[in-house]
């Protein structure tokens, strides 16, 4: 494995889409002797890092899980520090991502967020909705079961009729409407558990999880867990021999 993830290859069977839970700052914080505020500032670089690793290998789409609705229950200068890192995050790296074509996205209510906040990512969204070459979705004020929630409302407000709710007019109503599914889910810090994290989206995604608190989550890390993606077989439902007889039915159309 390279010791230097920045000027590596892109690795193989790269996934169309990860989305990480964020997860170990307070712990991480804790474990140093920090406050917890310092812990997320460490989170925030650790981002950075990440995304420009992500970028450099061509990953297509970034999905970041933020901030959840649960979160509003923690200490408010708790959440007062997360939303001046989000802040600084969207000031300092938006000329980078309008540079490098990424188009920034929220999953989530941003009308709930404080006004300064919904302010700064409404602008960045407009700035950079031209990027092409990756999304980066940040996952703020954001609870799956409240997505769900959102999603069946908006259908029933359209007046559909009960045959024409399918799986692909349902998902055009999700925040991820017009990207694909997330193949790979990382969770850092330990915990096994999603979270209320896209739970209709990752119903065929490989599960990650690593001890490393997300402070720790370096780009050697993430090539290790692309690593072990690489090395998975999906099966979406089928056997291994119809994933055998598959196989062999594209070597032959190949051969021709």
């Amino acid at each position: 494995m390279s010791t230097d993830p920045l000027s590596a290859g892109t690795p193989s069977c790269l996934p169309r889409h990860v989305a990480i839970i964020m997860d170990g700052n307070g712990r991480w914080a804790q474990a140093q002797g920090l406050s917890r505020s310092q812990g997320h500032r460490a989170g925030a670089l650790a981002v950075r890092e990440i995304v420009t690793y992500c970028r450099k290998i061509g990953l297509r789409h970034l999905t970041l899980y933020a901030f959840s609705n649960e979160n509003w229950n923690r200490p408010q200068a708790e959440i007062s520090a997360l939303f001046t890192l989000l802040l600084d995050f969207l000031k300092s790296e938006l000329p980078r991502m309008l540079r490098e074509g990424i188009a920034l996205k929220v999953f989530g209510d941003v009308d709930g967020l404080p006004l300064p906040v919904r302010t700064a990512l409404k602008m960045a969204i407009k700035r950079t909705e031209q990027g092409r070459d990756m999304a980066l979705n940040l996952a703020l004020n954001y609870g799956a079961r409240q997505e769900i929630l959102r999603a069946t409302r908006s259908m029933l407000a359209e007046g559909l009729s009960p045959e024409d709710v399918t799986e692909e007019r349902f998902a055009s109503h999700l925040y991820s409407a017009g990207q694909p599914d997330p193949d790979f889910i990382i969770r850092t810090s330990g915990e096994q558990r999603l979270s209320n994290f896209l739970l209709f989206q990752c119903a065929y995604a490989e599960l990650y999880f690593t001890p490393r608190a997300w402070p720790d989550f370096t780009p050697a890390c993430m090539e290790e867990a692309l690593a072990d993606y690489a090395r998975r077989q999906r099966r979406f439902g089928k056997t291994q021999e119809q994933i055998d007889a598959g196989n062999s039915t594209v070597s032959g159309s190949e051969q021709k």
